[in-house]
């Protein structure tokens, strides 16, 4: 798996040529956006395709990717392409911050992506403001902070002059995948420590039951079952792929005891953890 860039864990934004990412997954041009909001300038056009969804990027766009999805490149080496990553809790200041990261820049129920030109559609504008960002960076770090909100907010005001039906931003579904998208993020920052529907829509200010509504209608799956896939798959792949034993294992995954994991684990895996092991160590 991609790590992330230590800039980005420190101050949750980065921003780096795409080819240089590439690079540094090992040459992998398959990603996940994780918990993080993604936009890509492309000088050079390339082909990128989310969530199994081809698109065609020509030169001179801003391509704007949500959190939580797979996104693979295509031919990247030697472009000019650069890649803006930044946490909620980088951007998300005001009410008007929150405004733009729940819209439907990011949260487009239409598509995985939202396409839109760039400062004028040329690459000056975007050489100047790497090369901005590049001076900041060097002078101050709390000034280039404030420089990088600066530059996000820019690039997403200037997308939204290319939204071509305001009205869309009342729509009731366009609300519906922002908040369940706000929710797939808070679980996966939160799985091992909370497991309930409640502690969720407390968290998006929602009723357990309003929240289930929306899930419902994004991906004909109740919260409930949403957290327990998300649980599920995880404890799968730390059995697999993991050297801890079951008890640290199941103490990571926030159970009570190895028995609570082991019947949560059977339960919705069809086999024990024990028996998980065993399996891959005799194949």
């Amino acid at each position: 798996m991609y790590t992330i860039t230590n800039q980005l864990q420190k101050i949750g934004f980065s921003i780096n040529l795409l080819s240089e990412i590439i690079k540094r997954n090992n040459g992998s041009k398959k990603f996940n956006t994780l918990e993080y909001y993604c936009i890509c300038l492309v000088a050079d056009s390339t082909k990128l395709t989310v969530s199994g969804v081809s698109h065609n990027i020509e030169a001179g766009n801003a391509v704007f990717i949500g959190p939580q999805k797979n996104v693979e490149f295509g031919d990247a080496e030697g472009k000019e392409i650069y890649t803006i990553a930044f946490s909620s809790d980088f951007y998300d200041r005001s009410s008007k911050d929150s405004f733009f990261m729940n819209s439907q820049i990011f949260y487009n129920y239409q598509s995985e992506v939202f396409i839109a030109p760039y400062f004028g559609n040329t690459i000056y504008n975007e050489i100047v403001l790497v090369d901005r960002l590049s001076k900041f960076r060097e002078k101050n770090e709390s000034l280039y902070i404030s420089a990088a909100h600066n530059a996000i907010e820019g690039l997403i005001l200037d997308a939204f002059l290319h939204i071509g039906c305001p009205q869309a931003e009342n729509d009731e579904r366009l609300m519906f995948v922002s908040h369940v998208n706000r929710f797939k993020i808070l679980l996966q920052r939160d799985f091992k420590t909370a497991k309930k529907v409640s502690y969720y829509a407390d968290e998006l200010r929602l009723s357990p039951r309003r929240l289930t509504e929306m899930t419902e209608y994004v991906y004909g799956k109740s919260a409930k079952q949403l957290i327990i896939e998300k649980i599920k798959l995880e404890c799968e792949k730390a059995i697999k792929y993991s050297n801890f034993t079951l008890s640290e294992i199941a103490y990571d995954m926030g159970f009570n005891d190895e028995g609570n994991f082991s019947n949560f684990v059977k339960k919705h895996c069809g086999k024990k953890p024990s028996e998980m092991r065993l399996t891959l160590v005799s194949n």
